[in-house]
């Protein structure tokens, strides 16, 4: 891994992190190589052996993801060139987007993931650069008013500090032509975390796969499709219920919820079934009761309407086994 300009201190202790990286099932442990070192970005490609190869300690493949550590000085030097090239600047820089677009060029079909640390401390500091030049100015304008000078004078603006909303537009142009994200990271340590967790998930993610392939190509890995989880107590009942008039053709979650919580379980609704004086009032029991969807001021308000619950009813009393329920298909 090549070190990041100005910030070689944190490097070994994030090395140290990186070794011990344990990996789940058959999977085994990442590799970490270094490529030649550049001058304020280190790159580390991050790779794990195969199944066939994992006996074989010389053969390993390259995972197609990369972890990019750009130096706090360099990334900020490129969003400053993109400034500048958006402002009209004929003087072709580096820019995020082209040190993206050469790295892909070398090493095309991998998976990028930035990384810069301590840019926020680079915030704090400019923030108290900024207020220290304020006070200055105020002392030196009170100071020249008491010896009657009128003459103004401006406080040098060093032109190079990148504020928060240049390195936004930044980011936002590399996202939308590159697809590529920056993750910032307090400290050295916070970014060490961060690569143990992606080196592992690198490491884990075949044998994953591999769990994931059911060899059942209309089997459906959908958590609305799996069952509910029932304990002895009956906790898990209410999810069962809602399931259940959810099943019913065009019924959403939020209808289903309104449902169940008026009647929370299938002997409340027979039991209220059984007090209704007439089948028109059966059928249209459940009519009136609202459904809400969204919050604040993009919520909304409908009701279960008379067609489900018809069909409601209909399910929860009839005996007729073939009986058809959605009239309207």
């Amino acid at each position: 891994m090549a070190g990041a300009e100005g910030g070689d201190e944190g490097l070994p202790a994030l090395a140290a992190l990186l070794r011990p990286l344990p990996a789940a099932g058959r999977a085994a442990p990442p590799r970490v190589s270094s490529p030649p070192p550049r001058r304020g970005s280190g790159v580390v490609m991050l790779s794990s052996d195969s199944e066939d190869e994992a006996e074989d300690s010389n053969e390993w493949t390259e995972e197609p993801n990369l972890l990019v550590l750009l130096g706090l000085e360099e990334f900020l030097s490129m969003v400053r060139n993109y400034k500048q090239e958006a402002q009209g600047c004929a003087e072709q820089k580096e820019t995020l987007q082209t040190f993206v677009a050469r790295v892909m060029e070398k090493m095309p079909g991998k998976i990028l993931a930035l990384t810069v640390v301590e840019v926020e401390k680079y915030f704090r500091c400019l923030r108290a650069q900024s207020k220290k030049r304020l006070q200055q100015a105020t002392v030196n304008r009170s100071q020249a008013e008491d010896r009657g000078d009128q003459r103004k004078k401006q406080v040098k603006d060093p032109g190079l500090e990148i504020t928060r909303l240049d390195v936004e537009a930044a980011l936002v142009d590399l996202q939308l032509c590159t697809r590529v994200q920056v993750t910032f990271f307090e400290s050295w340590e916070e970014l060490g975390e961060f690569a143990t967790m992606f080196t592992k998930a690198v490491a884990e993610a075949p044998f994953k796969r591999e769990q994931q392939n059911t060899g059942f190509s209309f089997y459906l890995e959908n958590k609305w499709c799996r069952g509910v989880k029932v304990d002895h107590s009956g906790k898990g009942l209410f999810e069962v219920w809602k399931r259940q008039i959810q099943q019913f053709n065009r019924v959403s979650g939020e209808m289903a919820e309104a449902v169940v919580s008026a009647y929370p379980s299938p002997q409340l609704l027979v039991q209220a079934y059984s007090r209704c004086s007439s089948e028109q009032e059966r059928e249209n029991m459940l009519a009136a009761i609202p459904v809400r969807r969204g919050t604040g001021v993009t919520a909304t308000c409908r009701r279960v309407g008379p067609e489900l619950s018809r069909r409601i009813y209909l399910q929860m009393t009839s005996h007729d086994p073939d009986l058809y329920l959605d009239v309207t298909g």
